[in-house]
């Protein structure tokens, strides 16, 4: 299994290779501020990168929001199993 684990890590870095030689061009890229220049390839890693880690963000926000929510319900939960043990623990009271 290891072995078709580095053959995959292989053909990704041989891509990535070619990827990189095919676009090897120097592109500029204006900002407000000033302007720089870099390959393709380059900026282009670059942006996939920054749209992970934005990616990687949210999904963790989302993930911290959910269990703050599973959290907040598990409380509830307990207390609200707590006050039903407390309401069968009540005898019943008949009216003669």
């Amino acid at each position: 299994m290891r072995i078709i684990s580095y053959f995959f890590l292989l053909v990704i870095v041989l891509f990535g290779m070619t990827f990189a030689t095919l676009n090897s061009e120097s592109v500029t890229i204006n900002y407000y501020f000033g302007n720089s220049t870099m390959p393709l390839s380059l900026l282009l890693v670059l942006v996939f990168a920054l749209g992970c880690l934005i990616g990687m963000m949210v999904g963790f926000w989302l993930l911290i929001k959910s269990k703050l929510i599973n959290y907040r319900l598990k409380q509830r939960l307990q207390l609200v199993e707590k006050e039903v043990d407390n309401l069968r623990a009540i005898p019943l009271q008949d009216k003669v």
